[in-house]
């Protein structure tokens, strides 16, 4: 069996690098990975939510504390106990926005109305948000299964509202700045146009949206899925523009449960921050990371995300599952 050759390859965008292994034949077994149950004992929280139809969930009103450093936070606390409400900035939000009740199939198994309909949700959210004007970044999430850290089996998008902008989202702004003052161009923009051309890492293509596995993965079967047109703000996308990235979404989770048995899954929405323009600079995407193993020891040294499967042998793989599928539904 081969040891494994580490190719280093260098985020475009962030300059982040991943080590890629390119040299070991791809055996789905190692890969293959069904979505754990959430042990809920058939009381779904989500289900027992009163109304129809998709609709929000408020977890926590104020879900974060703020006390900067520690010694910033011993100053707050005298040097003893916890920080308490009263002492901190209690900041940001929890919400959930949730399916019909008794909608706990995957999200690519749903009707395209549904998901639109959580995605709609998650675009009013930002857009309140940014009114509001009290947080700096509202993350949408997903997660799926419990390896991803799912904590119920319903069909949701959960939001947090956060006190500053994530580091991942820090990294992709001011790269993308560099890239523009440097190229003249969005870099996102310019990845949907190579991705087409190249095709040897697009999964999914129509006149609104494309599916690539990016160049630099930090993890096996990761997805970005980008919008054709260019925009910082998912807050402005349109209600069509909305059922079309569903579409997208949809499509590409579908490809990723064929060749994967139903993976556990996170899917992640990178928009513009709440309090800055960005826009000629940034261009709103989603991300699906697969869970498909766990963190080993040259990762947690060093920071640096080692990919066990290269995106070009991950995008084959997921093609090839998916013509056979097709197949066989003939």
């Amino acid at each position: 069996m081969s040891a494994g050759l580490f190719e280093m390859r260098k985020d475009p965008i962030t300059g982040w690098w991943v080590a890629t292994v390119v040299d070991r034949a791809f055996h789905r077994d190692r890969f293959a990975r069904r979505a754990g149950y959430v042990e809920d004992d058939g009381k779904c929280q989500n289900c027992a939510q009163p109304g129809e139809g998709v609709r929000v969930r408020i977890l926590k009103d104020f879900a974060f504390h703020v006390v900067g450093t520690e010694a910033e936070a011993r100053e707050l606390r005298g040097g003893l106990g916890q920080v308490t409400l009263g002492q901190a900035r209690a900041a940001g939000s929890w919400r959930t926005i949730i399916a019909p009740p008794g909608e706990h199939r995957p999200l690519h198994a749903v009707g395209n109305e549904v998901i639109a309909g959580l995605i709609m949700g998650a675009r009013d959210a930002v857009a309140a948000a940014a009114k509001t004007g009290q947080t700096d970044y509202l993350q949408v999430v997903q997660n799926w299964g419990i390896e991803a850290g799912a904590r119920t089996n319903h069909l949701c998008l959960d939001l947090y509202d956060l006190p500053q902008v994530p580091h991942r989202v820090a990294e992709e702004l001011g790269g993308a700045a560099r890239f523009v003052i440097r190229e003249g161009e969005c870099p996102w923009c310019r990845l949907v146009r190579d991705e087409v051309m190249r095709r040897d890492r697009l999964i999914w293509v129509d006149d609104a949206s494309v599916a690539f596995a990016p160049w630099a993965s930090r993890s096996p079967f990761e997805v970005w899925i980008v919008p054709r047109q260019h925009e910082a703000d998912f807050a402005k996308a349109t209600d069509h523009d909305v059922r079309r990235t569903a579409e997208a979404i949809r499509n590409v989770l579908g490809s990723l449960s064929a060749a994967l048995d139903g993976p556990p899954y996170n899917l992640v929405l990178h928009t513009a921050p709440l309090r800055e323009r960005v826009d000629a600079t940034f261009h709103w995407h989603w991300e699906i990371h697969p869970r498909l193993r766990e963190i080993a020891g040259l990762e947690l040294g060093t920071g640096l995300p080692v990919n066990p499967v290269s995106p070009e042998d991950a995008v084959e793989e997921l093609l090839d599952r998916a013509g056979e599928a097709a197949g066989r539904s003939r």
